[in-house]
């Protein structure tokens, strides 16, 4: 009987997908006649992602113009979103000229998305993106395939969510082998969803588009030990920039009035750039000067977000969060204090000094705790991401309610 129901479940698959791949091929002819549809939309970005990769289109329950682009290649990335259909406004920053040259880029593939999976920590003796004794620099460093460059399997799919699995050995800087399950599963969420989420009883007559995923790390290997590292979950979102944009880090202030806030990853960000308020912290997200912050989960809040004032767009995202657990440090040197890192980053890119720059974008980001998983046992990381538009005076609420600042503030901050 379990082999029958294995055999039913994956022809339905396939169904699935067939009608998918088939319904994706019209909308892709559909797109290359409308010439209405121009960089920048949700529409060109999906017609140009389909001519180099099997996608998947999500659309939200209860909102037809609310929908996202998903890549099980592309590590079961979110692309990209949208609330107002193919004519919409395309929310993910996507590295087009990488994506169509075909290459497998040393160090990174830095395809974009809304919303990928990664492992923590980036650097320090637990970090699995430099090899044993390795020094950490940029030469040495390297992402993981498994999160990099190999694709994910399709488990389940619907109209509104997507499951992916992948199996992966990892080896950290000290020698610690991890033998792993990933499991992911994207999901589009509906107008009740989202008003329950961020605690507000209206979403008056903004323009609305949210998702999330829910990520998890299987342990199948032997059990972890503290002294011998840990793997974390990393989410990292990214997203365009422009000079009216500007990134907000809400804050609690449990030591002194000050929030436990890390903002030299790489130098001294100038004060006309970064601004640290009553209640959170402002960076500009102009994609033009390299800066990034990190929030302690005992300051973080489990919200984050930006506002481009230009374009009148609230990005909000949401994450788990305990502010009593471990977390992952990641900056590139050995750590005395390794389990004493970010809940919260946020980076907005910029030029190198050698005047190359992989973007521009900015990226939210969100980790998860870490804890030593016996075998079989499983971390869990849930991060969402909300999109708004159209209806300042609701969006000014929604800002208030959430990230404790007004529009007013953001836009005016700098």
């Amino acid at each position: 009987m379990a082999k029958i129901v294995l055999q039913a479940s994956v022809f339905f698959l396939f169904l699935y997908l067939t009608s998918c791949n088939q319904t994706q091929e019209s909308n892709q002819k559909t797109v290359a006649q409308d010439s209405t549809l121009t960089e920048g939309t949700f529409g060109y970005d999906l017609g140009f992602l389909k001519k180099h990769k099997s996608v998947l289109v999500l659309t939200a329950p209860d909102n037809a113009d609310s929908r996202a682009i998903v890549v099980a290649d592309y590590q079961g990335r979110v692309m990209t979103t949208t609330s107002g259909g193919d004519n919409g406004n395309s929310y993910g920053w996507i590295n087009y000229e990488l994506i169509k040259s075909g290459a497998n880029k040393k160090h990174i593939n830095a395809y974009g998305g809304e919303d990928r999976f990664w492992f923590s920590p980036e650097g320090g003796q637990f970090s699995v993106y430099f090899k044993r004794d390795q020094k950490f620099d940029f030469e040495n460093w390297q992402t993981p395939a498994a999160i990099d460059s190999e694709p994910f399997d399709i488990v389940s799919a619907d109209s509104a969510s997507v499951k992916f699995r992948k199996n992966t050995v990892q080896e950290n800087h000290s020698g610690t082998r991890f033998d792993l399950t990933i499991e992911r599963t994207v999901s589009m969420l509906g107008t009740d969803r989202i008003k329950d989420l961020l605690k507000v009883s209206s979403l008056g007559a903004t323009k609305v588009t949210a998702y999330e995923s829910v990520n998890d790390i299987i342990n199948n290997g032997a059990d972890w030990k503290r002294e011998t590292g840990g793997i974390g979950i990393w989410i990292l979102g990214m997203f365009k920039p422009s000079d009216k944009t500007v990134i907000v880090a809400p804050f609690t202030t449990p030591h002194a009035g000050k929030p436990l806030l890390t903002s030299d990853y790489f130098g001294v960000i100038p004060a006309d750039r970064l601004v640290t308020g009553e209640n959170a912290v402002f960076l500009k997200a102009d994609g033009k000067a390299r800066s990034k912050i990190g929030l302690a989960p005992q300051s973080a809040t489990g919200f984050a977000g930006s506002y481009d004032s230009g374009k009148g767009i609230l990005t909000i995202v949401q994450y788990d969060l305990d502010t009593a657990g471990d977390y992952m440090k990641s900056t590139w040197e050995i750590h005395k204090d390794p389990y004493q890192g970010d809940a919260l980053n946020a980076y907005n890119d910029g030029p190198l000094a050698d005047g190359t720059q992989m973007g521009p974008f900015y990226e939210l980001e969100s980790s998860s705790r870490v804890f030593p998983l016996k075998k079989g046992e499983k971390l869990s990381h849930t991060h969402r991401t909300f999109h708004f538009e159209g209806d300042t005076e609701m969006m000014d609420q929604i800002a208030r309610k959430v990230l404790g600042v007004s529009l007013g503030q953001i836009s005016e901050v700098f």
